[in-house]
């Protein structure tokens, strides 16, 4: 593909920029580590090294399945610098899960901790493309094979020659996709530096070179922003590395799981002014454990919401804390970037007559930019003030589509009659007389729990594949804190018996925990429609009956 007028913006080049403008700048903490922007960028430069040394080609397919720590930064910007493609693995994956992303994926090496290593063991022979493996120390017993990371750093030749990079090479996100399997979404790194990761002033035109954007690095405010999102996920990874390409300081939540008192203990410490998180799962516990000391945090003045959006209650109880505390809803989504924000909607209660977005209370009206568009079914853009519902869409800088799937990138990334190619979000809105967008819901039955989705067929297979079971759907029900709750309505075969914690602990090794129905309702019989569809409107409606039952799985959004 010839380069175009924006080749210079490859990720490593203006991380290279930025680090060569601030070197002595805190770039990255991460509990007791503290890296400069010179030591992230030195020790990403020795994995590149150490990475083609060990005969990775350029555009070949690296994956890192690790928590929140500064070895998953550091592998993801030495595996840009080598030319190569990071591949994001989810770390609650159970075996069968993990060997179709990494076969999915053509991965040829992967950057693994020890703790998560042995359920790589399971699949590895599942995996001939797979010939390179780096282990991080997690203070966990080492039992599999695999090249130390520290001594692989320590030993990278100074001499080894890396590639030249680009900002047509590739950047690839693994999301779930339409059937509940991860896909994952190719970009060009310059359309997902301009669609997500750039941050400027408001009014400040782009930056035209990675030079630019190190000098304005070098006059911006060092904002500190704690994120509690884990990197593997769309909204933390690009929070984090939109800070670190501006000169800003990336705090990270690194415990294995979300502890109210531990966040906010990190975000006093570090002195944070901004926390992103997901959504009321997170925000919740946050805000009262504040009320309660509300000394902590002098320096937090903005909340960043991303994967679901806060409700009103939520909203409330962060303003009771501090009134002028900033809260921003981020809309947006692997396919199509960040398209937009939201802000003080809870001053005025939201528009009526809406439907919920991804188990909010109130639809949410999004200011988004240019590019984003509510569609007809024909693929034409609705003008402002349209009462047709329609499917928001991104244009312009927009994924390549899907890797390895050309099927569900021609169903994801259409083209119109005018030749222009559409990103669709897979989310149904209005246009307001105002050009602001309002969000209406899923074009589907996708539940949105704590941010992670959750596709209701894949949930169904593994539970339909119990003996004793005769059928079953999967809905949302509301949840206080999760947004949204995984729940199934099971039907069992004649004679059979069967206890709900047996039938969690059957899917509990199927699938990844966040997908394991959290309420298990018996019925004689799943219904269907005439045409033999599931009920999905019956199901909702039993699923609510008892959305106050004590939580099986507890409230933990980030428990594996």
């Amino acid at each position: 593909m010839p380069a175009s007028t924006d080749d210079p913006f490859s990720l490593s080049r203006l991380f290279a920029a930025v680090a060569d403008a601030v070197p002595d700048r805190i770039a990255l903490v991460a509990g007791s580590r503290r890296l400069t922007y010179r030591s992230l960028h030195e020790r990403s430069l020795r994995l590149a090294r150490h990475l083609v040394e060990a005969g990775v080609g350029r555009g070949e397919h690296v994956a890192v399945l690790a928590f929140n720590r500064t070895e998953w930064v550091e592998s993801f910007l030495g595996i840009l610098r080598a030319g190569a493609v990071p591949v994001n693995v989810n770390y609650r994956y159970v075996a069968g899960e993990l060997r179709h992303v990494l076969a999915d994926s053509h991965a040829v090496a992967l950057v693994v901790e020890d703790s998560l290593a042995p359920t790589v063991a399971v699949v590895r022979s599942d995996l001939p493309r797979l010939r390179h493996v780096l282990l991080l120390a997690d203070g966990s017993a080492r039992e599999a094979e695999g090249t130390d990371y520290e001594q692989a750093l320590a030993s990278a030749p100074e001499d080894a020659v890396l590639p030249p990079t680009s900002g047509e090479d590739h950047y690839l996100l693994y999301t779930g996709g339409t059937t509940g399997y991860p896909k994952g979404v190719l970009w060009r790194q310059v359309d997902i530096f301009r669609a997500a990761l750039e941050r400027r002033a408001p009014g400040a035109p782009r930056a035209r070179t990675p030079q630019e954007s190190a000098e304005r690095a070098t006059r911006c405010f060092p904002q500190r922003m704690l994120v509690l999102g884990p990197l593997m996920h769309a909204a933390g990874q690009w929070n984090a590395l939109s800070m670190l390409l501006c000169g800003k300081r990336v705090v990270l939540y690194t415990d294995r799981s979300f502890q109210p008192d531990r966040v906010l203990e990190t975000a006093h410490r570090e002195g944070v002014h901004t926390v992103q998180l997901v959504g009321d799962a997170m925000a919740r516990p946050l805000a009262r454990h504040l009320l309660t000391e509300p000394g902590l945090c002098p320096e937090l003045s903005s909340v960043r919401s991303g994967g679901t959006p806060l409700t009103p209650a939520v909203r409330a109880l962060w303003h009771a804390w501090r009134e002028d505390v900033a809260l921003a809803d981020s809309y947006g989504g692997s396919e199509t970037g960040v398209c937009g924000s939201a802000t003080g909607a809870e001053r005025d209660g939201g528009r009526e007559g809406a439907e919920v977005l991804s188990g909010a209370s109130d639809n949410r009206s999004f200011t988004m930019g240019g590019s984003i568009a509510v569609l007809d079914d024909s693929l034409r853009p609705l003008p402002p003030g349209s009462p047709e519902v329609g499917r928001i869409a991104r244009t312009g800088r927009i994924p390549l589509g899907y890797y390895n799937d050309p099927l569900a990138t021609a169903r994801t990334f259409p083209t119109d009659g005018e030749g222009r190619r559409w990103a669709l979000s897979g989310d149904f809105g209005t246009r307001a007389a105002d050009g602001s967008i309002v969000l209406l819901g899923r074009g589907s039955v996708v539940i949105n729990t704590a941010g992670e989705k959750v596709y209701p067929e894949e949930v169904e297979a593994a539970l339909k594949a119990h003996p004793a079971v005769e059928d079953a759907i999967v809905v949302p029900a509301p949840d206080e804190r999760l947004g949204q709750r995984v729940t199934a309505l099971v039907s069992l075969a004649p004679g059979a018996r069967l206890e709900q914690a047996e039938l969690r602990a059957y899917c509990r090794v199927r699938l990844a925990g966040f997908k394991v129905p959290r309420t298990v309702h018996f019925v004689d019989r799943v219904r269907r429609t005439a045409v033999g569809k599931q009920d999905y409107r019956w199901a909702a409606s039993v699923a609510r009956v008892d959305t106050a039952a004590p939580d099986p799985v507890g409230p933990d959004p980030l428990a594996r």
